[in-house]
């Protein structure tokens, strides 16, 4: 683990986490992506144990348990996303803890049915024990599922419409946004490339089973696309996916 990098971005996820409150959280996976309704990538939740990896706001775990989940399990590295995911489940026993992904803190191990992260996966500081972690969690035959930025979505960049590749897809590493969500929060995110998440999940022992680039929801079908320079766009959507999705499985 990085501990410089993890307080840093501890710190600045207490500042800026109240505006993700509901975002990115089942059944979606992402700016514009395809839902869990289109792509039902969880078969039956009804009974089953559940983790999320970087649990946020705490609206996944709340969609799971609607759906049937008997256990609600959920880590988060900020204080003030446990806070709010506390009260957002305040109404289930959802077991929280704040931690890094990339600590073992003592939670069950060969236990669990699922294990999702919605857009925190890549947050990690270190992969490759993160992935190990989350397989040990599973029973064999459980399901670990999460979505990222499609690798290459940070290269898409866009000016008057035209979008054009920015920078090396081939050049691992982390980007550094000082000002975060246009806050005094500055954050690191570690870049890396598809085959890197691939071949890390393998190397922890898991089987693939899906990856899928996200097409755009049929909810947007008939909205205008906005022309934008944002980083996230249904613009740039419709022509490149900003989001990754990967099952994997513990055999």
């Amino acid at each position: 683990m990085k501990i410089k990098t993890l307080n840093q971005n501890k710190s600045s996820w207490n500042k800026v986490a109240h505006h993700f409150i509901g975002k990115d959280a089942l059944p979606s996976y992402g700016p514009y992506t395809q839902t869990e309704d289109e792509l039902k990538l969880f078969d039956e939740i009804k009974g089953k144990k559940v983790m999320d990896i970087g649990c946020g706001s705490g609206h996944s775990l709340k969609y799971m348990f609607e759906k049937g989940a008997c256990e609600l399990w959920g880590v988060d590295l900020s204080e003030t996303q446990i806070k709010t995911a506390s009260e957002t489940l305040k109404d289930s026993l959802a077991h929280l803890y704040c931690s890094p992904m990339e600590q073992d803190i003592g939670l069950p191990k060969s236990y669990f049915d699922i294990v999702y992260s919605i857009y925190a996966i890549g947050w990690t500081t270190d992969l490759s024990s993160t992935l190990k972690l989350i397989h040990s969690y599973l029973k064999p035959g459980g399901s670990f599922i999460f979505s990222w930025d499609h690798p290459l979505y940070v290269h898409i960049k866009s000016q008057d419409g035209q979008l054009y590749l920015d920078g090396s897809y081939q050049d691992e590493g982390t980007i550094v946004y000082p000002n975060f969500k246009g806050e005094e929060a500055p954050m690191v995110i570690p870049k890396r490339k598809m085959s890197t998440y691939i071949n890390e999940l393998i190397k922890a022992g898991f089987t693939i089973d899906s990856v899928i680039e996200s097409d755009v929801s049929a909810s947007y079908d008939n909205k205008n696309e906005d022309i934008t320079d944002r980083y996230y766009s249904l613009h740039k959507a419709k022509r490149f996916p900003t989001t990754m999705i990967i099952k994997a499985i513990k055999y």
